[in-house]
């Protein structure tokens, strides 16, 4: 930990002392910057990393282009990032992030909000198109692939003709609100698993639950 905050004086410096790149792993959450943005659907990225911060007992800290923390297990080394860019530009704080850290792309994991999944249910995928999302389009440009790890978190679409950007910018509803904690230990665990057990394991497990 104290290597981790020494480390925020020099963003030219590995936050993560793990030198095997296979052993390294960033998760992304994807959101927008702004108390405005907090509780809405479409920061359920932002949401994810918060809750699993608290269950894994880290910390985030601003340093460029984002939050960032870190935490270990089980001779894992995984770095946590909120992105400080805004959603249509996710993709400079993941590369910036994953060619700082020498991490490989088979170990990034990109968390989304998923309109057209019932609220709560989660889906890992290892490639695909970017399904309208602006955030997903910025890293498939960036990256220059769609082949990589997102997390789809299902918001539901509970909206009406031309009322999409209002629905994931609106705030969760009462009854959302009520099953969030539950469903997010299920994402904490989804992660867990990624990183120990990795993409094929998790999919099989999580997926669609």
């Amino acid at each position: 930990m104290l290597h981790f905050f020494k480390s925020l004086f020099n963003t030219d410096k590995s936050l993560l002392e793990e030198t095997n790149a296979m052993k390294k792993f960033l998760i992304v959450g994807l959101g927008n910057i702004g108390d405005k943005y907090t509780e809405t659907r479409h920061n359920i990225g932002f949401k994810t990393l918060d809750a699993l911060a608290a269950k894994e007992d880290f910390t985030f800290a601003t340093v460029k282009l984002g939050d960032v923390g870190t935490y270990k297990i089980k001779g894992r080394s995984i770095l946590c990032l909120k992105p400080s860019t805004f959603m249509n530009l996710s993709g400079k704080a993941v590369n910036y992030w994953m060619e700082q850290e020498k991490i490989p792309l088979e170990n990034v994991l990109v968390i989304t909000d998923d309109i057209n999944l019932p609220f709560g249910t989660i889906r890992l995928k290892t490639k695909g198109s970017d399904g309208g999302h602006n955030g997903l389009k910025d890293i498939q440009n960036v990256l220059q692939t769609t082949n990589y790890n997102r997390f789809r978190f299902g918001v539901g679409a509970d909206f009406g003709q031309g009322r999409q950007i209002d629905y994931v910018l609106g705030e969760w509803n009462d009854a959302e609100k009520k099953e969030l904690p539950e469903r997010f230990e299920r994402a904490s665990a989804l992660i867990k698993s990624f990183v120990l057990a990795g993409v094929k394991v998790t999919m099989n497990e999580f997926n669609g639950t």
